[in-house]
């Protein structure tokens, strides 16, 4: 099973605020027991959305809208992929995750746990060759890309 470990933006990440030592130093330990336990699969910081750009679409037509963006619980600051036997280990890396507070005590910290649909969840929908050509592009994904 594979989750995702977002970290929300807040008004810290989005002023472009770096994390102090402190904070790098305990979050290179936590990715360093995801990566030492072999669920780690990606994991990275985002810039803030003053860098970022979007895609909508207005009567039809796509709009690109530079940021910054203005709702910070709508933004996310940067994520884990885990691979993961079953919910309660995705649970359990999850509690264990460092807080993302900037070294300020009341600086608002909040990481959302989700799971990714995987091939097999749409098999009461999609005819059992998309299924399988779908699993067949993920497991060529996962071979190529980059052991952490």
């Amino acid at each position: 099973m594979r989750v995702m470990m977002i970290v929300k933006a807040s008004a810290e990440s989005e002023a472009g605020v770096m994390p102090t030592t402190e904070m790098i130093e305990t979050m290179g330990a936590y990715n360093n027991q995801l990566i030492a336990a072999g669920v780690l699969l990606d994991g990275a910081g985002l810039h803030p959305s003053s860098k970022g750009a979007r895609l909508h679409y207005r009567d039809g037509k796509p709009v690109v809208t530079d940021g910054p963006f203005t709702e910070t619980r709508e933004l996310i600051a940067g994520y884990w992929i885990l691979e993961v036997k079953d919910w309660d280990e995705a649970l359990d890396w999850l509690s264990k995750a460092p807080r993302p507070d900037f070294g300020t005590e009341d600086a608002e910290g909040l990481i959302e746990l989700r799971r990714f649909f995987e091939p097999e969840d749409f098999a009461d929908v999609a005819p059992p060759e998309i299924v399988e050509q779908e699993r067949a592009w993920r497991d060529e994904q996962l071979q190529k890309a980059p052991k952490a």
